[in-house]
């Protein structure tokens, strides 16, 4: 075996490798490494490969955060599926009787929303405050970036499903039948995922260099949040003012998911369509700021 500490290496750059190929071929037959700074590779591809490689340590993030989360609780996760319960009732109390012609079933209507949307809030601000928090981790063994965003939504996802077992609950309760279009959930879980991912990339990046974008976000978060028809329908907005609706991203993820449940029926195409573009260009541009950025969080945290 040889030693690394044994081996020379050069470092070459693309005008060099053209100009003195002969020089490049004697020290390559010499046995000698060397860089070649044109090869290397694709901060974008080297942190998904990476990611992909430390999987095992997503893995136990996302055990050690649900351990940590429910420690030393009485309830443990019970509180998962008791928070958006209590939210729920609060809801319905409030808004059930206001939208009662445009919307039967509202304990399940907007229980399903708040799921889903817990999950985005939850999942992208952890992806936010994991990457700060890890700081210290950074600075002392090699740790991918991205693994720190990815555990936020793996964990995300754990609460959702223990969410869902009240949900279910509450449907059959209310006399909502469990119906075959319930098939349709993981599409919207997984595009939902895609999109949390993309946004908790984003913001991670500028958490590193701002720290006051932690605080900014839950304010934005506040907003979308009454802009999103989590708890109401949108019937209650007239028609020429619904065009600002279609430029939210979360509403379509919403739909998506509560279609199956609440209307027993699969989800408009066109609600897909533009979910599954959201998704796929917010997780494209998140990752490919993340990455190109990743080298240097290190030493900003």
């Amino acid at each position: 075996m040889v030693d690394p500490l044994a081996i020379s290496l050069t470092h070459v750059g693309p005008s060099a490798l053209v100009g003195e190929a002969g020089g490049l071929n004697a020290q390559l037959s010499a046995g000698e490494n060397v860089y070649d700074s044109a090869r290397r590779e694709l901060p974008l591809r080297h942190e998904f490969l990476e990611a992909l490689r430390y999987r095992d340590l997503v893995l136990q993030l996302v055990a050690r955060d649900v351990r940590t989360r429910y420690k030393r609780s009485v309830l443990g996760v019970g509180w998962t599926m008791l928070s958006p319960l209590l939210m729920m009732v609060v809801l319905s109390v409030v808004f059930s009787h206001l939208f009662r012609g445009d919307t039967p079933h509202y304990p399940v209507y907007v229980l399903s929303a708040l799921l889903l949307w817990n999950f985005f809030a939850q999942s992208t601000t952890s992806a936010m405050t994991n990457l700060v928090w890890g700081g210290p981790l950074l600075t002392r063994i090699y740790v991918p970036k991205a693994v720190f965003a990815i555990s936020a939504i793996g964990t995300g996802l754990v609460n959702l499903a223990f969410a869902l077992v009240p949900l279910a609950a509450i449907m059959i309760a209310t006399g909502v039948p469990l119906s075959p279009s319930l098939l349709w959930l993981p599409v919207p879980v997984v595009l939902t995922a895609g999109f949390a991912l993309g946004v908790g990339l984003l913001i991670s990046t500028l958490a590193v260099s701002f720290r006051d974008i932690i605080e900014v976000y839950q304010l934005i978060l506040t907003a979308l949040y009454f802009l999103t028809p989590v708890m109401y329908p949108v019937s209650v907005i007239p028609v020429q003012d619904r065009w600002w609706m279609q430029l939210n991203p979360g509403y379509y993820f919403i739909e998506a998911f509560r279609e199956p449940i609440w209307a027993g029926r699969g989800p408009a195409p066109e609600t897909i369509a533009a979910a599954t573009v959201i998704s796929l260009v917010t997780l494209a541009v998140g990752w490919i700021v993340f990455s190109g950025r990743a080298d240097n969080m290190a030493a900003r945290i």
